[in-house]
């Protein structure tokens, strides 16, 4: 029989399905769900800089708005140890408690005091390690790639330096060398990737003229980055490969792995389809190593990856020339009326 054990930042996981950061994890009866399921692992939703800056002004506000009203009035709220953002470590902290895999935190900042102050009160909740959700807007015209990225793979040193739990990054596509960037964010001590970022984008309605953010679900096919992506960097970098936007079914793992990730990140398809798609999931991974006589993880992991191939062109422009060459077929398949 295969196992399908892997590693999740270094850690050992039964398998490589993890539930990706969203709020179905801060349900406490869908946590367990997603367990039972066979989740491999949990990242608990995201915790946001502008929900941490907007929180304890909300809350100290609150807390303060009958101040010197009068001797008594000044303690006409108790305190409050748990309110504001500090209610979202409690909640991680009962999460990690309340079921037996990894629970995983995750953290999208900003300023660099916020990255390190909130890494250290994340990792002191009992979680396995921690996710950097390395997303920003640039704000300038004026800012270049460089200090973009230096500041980010700095937040990745101050972070390291500062807990003692494995650290992740998740990093959106958009980068002058994602290649380059990755391999120096892996020689700053990074022990994951997860590889891409699914990025809420506005939406303009044109019947009230006005922007809307519409949730946006991924599909079968967003998933070409990320597994191209893991074919590049199989071999060539120090830390843990995780897939992550488009991956729905057990064959989306298979090739990710064979790509060269170690591990998935899955979000859209339980909401699609409800936890029990981590079964279905589980069992077609398992049928098909069966049925390949694989039996580990480890035994193809990185078989189609760049590093493996025989072909010097595999993952490169050479596909995209042999492709355009081929457009006869989607004349076939697609027959113009």
């Amino acid at each position: 029989m295969s196992t399908l054990n892997t590693t999740y930042l270094g850690i050992p996981i039964k398998n490589p399905i993890v539930v990706g950061a969203s709020n179905l994890a801060s349900d406490p009866a869908m946590l367990k769900k997603l367990e039972e399921a066979g989740a491999g692992a949990i990242i608990y939703k995201s915790l946001f800089e502008e929900q941490i800056q907007l929180e304890s002004y909300e809350l100290s506000e609150s807390l303060t708005e009958y101040y010197d009203r009068n001797a008594e009035m000044i303690s006409i709220f108790p305190q409050m140890e748990h309110g504001g953002p500090d209610a979202h470590l409690v909640q991680l902290a009962n999460a990690v408690k309340s079921v037996k895999i990894p629970v995983f935190a995750s953290l999208n900042a900003i300023d660099p005091t916020t990255w390190v102050d909130w890494a250290k009160k994340l990792a002191a909740t009992g979680v396995a390690g921690l996710e950097l959700n390395f997303y920003a807007i640039p704000k300038s015209f004026h800012t270049d790639a460089a200090t973009v990225e230096k500041l980010q793979i700095d937040t990745l040193i101050a972070v390291k330096a500062a807990v003692k739990i494995p650290v992740s990054v998740k990093l959106s596509p958009f980068y002058s060398n994602t290649l380059q960037f990755i391999y120096q964010l892996d020689k700053a001590g990074a022990d994951g990737f997860v590889l891409f970022n699914n990025l809420f984008q506005p939406d303009i309605d044109i019947e009230a003229e006005k922007l809307h953010f519409p949730y946006y679900l991924s599909h079968d096919d967003d998933n070409r980055l990320a597994l191209r992506f893991a074919g590049l960097l199989y071999g060539n970098i120090r830390a843990d490969i995780c897939s992550n936007t488009g991956i729905h079914q057990g064959s989306d793992v298979v090739k990710m792995i064979l790509a060269g990730a170690g591990s998935v990140q899955v979000v859209s398809t339980l909401f699609k389809n409800g936890p029990g798609q981590i079964t279905t999931m589980l069992k077609d991974l398992e049928d098909w190593m069966t049925r390949k006589h694989y039996q580990s993880i480890d035994d193809f992991k990185g078989k189609v990856s760049r590093n493996k191939l025989n072909d010097p062109y595999a993952y490169r422009r050479a596909q995209y020339i042999d492709i355009l060459m081929r457009s006869g077929d989607l004349f076939k398949k697609y027959p113009m009326v």
